[in-house]
């Protein structure tokens, strides 16, 4: 799975011009704690979010980084939290 996923990461990556070194385990694991402690639809919306976030900070793996930080950080204080209920 790892080749397949590198691959398929650095075929969108060229298709949409993109040069930045992923940090695939960490949002992986941003958007697992998402999908954990909010809702599983929210873990793509959210990763959506964080890259646009880091475009408005200017960019870059520096941006990526702290954006997936802060919202992995948010989402991990929801534990105890009721979990939302579904529309």
């Amino acid at each position: 799975m790892e080749r397949t996923l590198n691959d398929w990461i650095a075929e969108v990556s060229a298709e949409l011009g993109i040069e930045l070194d992923v940090d695939v385990p960490g949002l992986l694991d941003m958007t697992r704690v998402v999908a954990h402690q909010v809702a599983r639809p929210a873990a793509p919306l959210t990763a959506f979010l964080v890259g646009y976030a880091a475009a408005q900070q200017g960019g870059g793996a520096a941006a990526v980084a702290q954006a997936n930080k802060r919202v992995a950080e948010l989402a991990e204080r929801r534990t105890g939290e009721a979990p939302p209920e579904r529309a």
